[in-house]
């Protein structure tokens, strides 16, 4: 089967182990994701604090182009993109004389009509009902699934799981043998785009998230945003320089342990590229 994907500018650039992991875990799964052709950055964190029809217009040409191209369903790996997405979807679908002027701004058509998926989404609906039979090696492992802000927020918009203590990732990673802990972190902010700008708040708030993970005796920190991704790993020698400690806790994508669960190879889902050494195999 095929599917619509956007892979933002991170999965193309800084997180393109993620990307390879999605990719493989399609491929396994007999499924053909087909980029949006011509696709533009969303905005992500940026471009709704400064301009909000720049903010809208960004998306709106990517939905746009989805449908131009007749891709329904449009799996979006990324938690910011999703959000600005299904943010913008939303706010068309409610203001059509707002709808109107965007699509006078991209002298292009606009329906709102597909269907916007996340990965997690993406996973329970298509690699769940088949994973069972897949699964070659269980991922016997105690894991702090990190969800981070936006792939629940705003709950309003995404009516996607419980906002303050979401559970589908959970349940995604029990089913491939590991033991999901209570995690006081789930939802707390990394820092986000702050990473360049801000190096000291990122430090300071991806500790706290490292330091609960670590304490509560987790071997991995699961994630499926590569802002999350990037932060609590490529910044992990700033938060260790900021709490005087040594984390070593690695930090995985969700793609990337069910890739190894079902008999793909550290190299294959991308390991060689995380900062922080992965001794999960």
């Amino acid at each position: 089967m095929k599917i619509g994907i956007y892979p933002g500018c991170s999965l193309e650039g800084s997180a393109r182990d993620y990307n390879q992991s999605v990719f493989e875990l399609a491929k396994a799964f007999d499924i053909e994701p087909v980029q949006i052709p011509d696709w533009n950055c969303c905005g992500a964190t940026a471009a709704h604090n400064l301009n909000k029809e720049l903010s809208l217009a960004l998306p709106a040409r990517i939905l746009a182009l989805a449908e131009k191209h007749g891709l329904d369903e449009i799996l979006v790996p990324c938690a910011a993109c999703y959000s600005r997405l299904m943010v913008t979807q939303h706010e068309l679908q409610k203001h059509p004389e707002l709808k109107n002027r965007i699509c006078e701004v991209l002298e292009m058509d606009y329906k709102g009509n597909s269907k916007i998926i996340n990965v997690i989404e993406w996973i329970d609906k298509y690699i769940i009902p088949k994973l069972e039979e897949k699964v070659k090696k269980p991922f016997n492992y105690k894991v702090a699934n990190y969800y981070g802000c936006l792939l629940v927020r705003p709950n309003k918009v995404l009516n996607y799981d419980r906002v303050e203590d979401p559970q589908t990732m959970d349940i995604v990673m029990n089913k491939i043998g590991a033991t999901s802990i209570d995690f006081a972190y789930k939802t707390e902010c990394c820092g986000a785009g702050l990473s360049i700008s801000r190096t000291d708040i990122v430090s300071k708030l991806s500790g706290k998230i490292i330091e609960d993970a670590e304490h509560r005796g987790a071997d991995a920190i699961i994630v499926a945003c590569p802002m999350c991704h990037s932060n609590l790993d490529m910044r992990r020698a700033d938060i260790n320089k900021y709490w005087d400690k040594d984390f070593k806790i690695p930090v995985i994508f969700v793609t990337q342990a069910i890739g190894l669960a079902i008999g793909l190879t550290p190299e294959q889902v991308g390991f060689n590229r995380h900062f922080v050494d992965v001794k999960i195999s």
